[in-house]
C-alpha cells in the first residue's frame, strides 16, 4: 500500500487549537502540509477568545520539524476571512486545502432555546463555512486544484435531544457540500463532508470514560486525510469514529403514482406506508433526479413519450 503524499501543499484549517482541528493540523504537517493553524481561542459555547490555542498548535508542529502559522480569525467575519486567506497566500504562494471544522455548542431544548443561540450556532458552523469556502473558491478554480471538507455531524443526519440549532446547522453543510461538489468538479475541486465521533470538549462527561477512551482524535484524522489528498473522492459523508469508518448516504424511495384525478391529499395520506417502502430506493447526485423520476413515472401512467 503506497503512502499518502501531498506536495507542497498548502491547508487552511479552522478551529484548530484543540481537539479535532488540532489532530487534523498535526497529522497533514506531518505529512509535510503547510498548515494555517486557525482558531479564535473561544470557549466551547463560543464566547471569549485568544490567539494562544493556535499559537501553541503551531510551535508544536515547528518543533517537529513542519510548516505552519497561526490565525486568529473569526470565521463569521468576512474580512478577517478574507486577510486569513492572504496570509496563506503571503507566507506560501497558494491555497490547496480548506477543512472547516471550527464550530460552537449552545446545546437546549427548543422550547427553551433563544433565537439568538439558534442563530449563534448556524452563524459559525454553517454561515462560517460557507464564508471560508467563498474565499478560497475562486482562487482554487483558478489554479484548477481545491480539497474541501465541511465537518458535519449524526446530530444533522439524524437528530439528537437538545441540539436543533446545531443538527439544523450541520444539516445544512450537506447541503452546501452537495451543490459546491457539482460546481467545482470541473475544475478539480472536490468537496466532502466528515461526520467525526471524538472524545472532544464538546463531548465532555456525555458518556462512561472507557467509551471516551476509544473515541480518540486522531481516529477521526485518520479519515480526513484521505477527503483532502490528490485521490480525494468527490460528495462523500465520511463518517469516523473509534477505528470506524462509515458513509451517510441519503437515498429516495421509488413512492407511488397517482393520476391527476387522484391526486388528493386523502390518497396521499392512505398510502404513506407505499411511499416509505424502501424497495428500489435510489441515492441521487442532484436534484435533477428526483423531478426525473417524477416525470417519468407520470409520463408512463398517463402513455405519454416524452422527447
Amino acid at each position: 500500500m503506497s503512502a499518502i503524499e501531498f506536495n507542497e501543499r498548502v491547508a487552511i484549517i479552522t478551529g484548530a487549537g484543540g481537539g479535532l482541528g488540532k489532530s487534523h493540523a498535526l497529522e497533514l504537517a506531518r505529512r509535510g502540509v503547510k498548515v494555517v493553524v486557525n482558531d479564535l481561542g473561544g470557549s466551547v459555547d463560543g464566547s471569549g477568545g485568544s490567539a494562544t490555542m493556535a499559537e501553541q498548535v503551531v510551535a508544536e508542529i515547528k518543533a517537529a520539524g513542519g510548516e505552519a502559522i497561526a490565525n486568529g480569525a473569526n470565521v463569521t467575519k468576512e474580512d478577517e476571512v478574507a486577510a486569513m486567506v492572504e496570509q496563506a497566500i503571503a507566507a506560501w504562494g497558494h491555497v490547496d486545502i480548506l477543512v472547516n471544522n471550527a464550530g460552537i455548542l449552545r446545546d437546549k431544548s427548543f422550547s427553551k432555546m433563544s433565537m439568538d443561540d439558534f442563530r449563534l450556532v448556524l452563524d459559525v458552523h454553517l454561515m462560517g463555512s460557507a464564508i471560508c469556502t467563498k474565499a478560497v473558491w475562486d482562487h482554487m478554480k483558478d489554479r484548477q486544484y481545491g480539497r474541501i471538507v465541511m465537518t458535519t455531524s449524526s446530530s444533522g443526519n439524524y437528530g439528537n435531544f437538545g441540539q436543533t440549532n446545531y443538527g439544523a446547522a450541520k444539516a445544512g453543510l450537506v447541503g452546501l457540500m452537495n451543490t459546491l461538489c457539482l460546481e467545482g468538479a470541473k475544475y478539480n475541486i472536490r468537496v466532502n463532508a466528515l461526520s467525526p465521533t471524538a472524545a472532544t470538549r464538546m463531548t465532555e462527561g456525555l458518556m462512561p470514560q472507557a467509551a471516551l477512551d476509544l473515541l480518540t482524535v486522531e481516529s477521526v484524522s485518520a479519515g480526513l486525510v484521505p477527503l483532502v489528498c490528490e485521490d480525494a473522492p468527490n460528495r462523500l459523508i465520511l463518517c469516523a469514529g473509534a477505528g470506524g469508518f462509515a458513509a451517510t448516504k441519503v437515498y429516495e424511495t421509488q413512492g407511488i403514482h397517482l393520476r391527476p384525478e387522484e391526486q388528493s391529499a386523502e390518497n396521499v395520506l392512505a398510502k404513506i406506508k407505499e411511499i416509505r417502502d424502501g424497495e428500489g430506493q435510489e441515492e441521487y447526485t442532484s436534484g435533477a433526479g428526483q423531478t426525473m423520476k417524477f416525470v417519468g413515472n407520470a409520463a408512463k401512467a398517463l402513455g405519454m413519450k416524452l422527447g
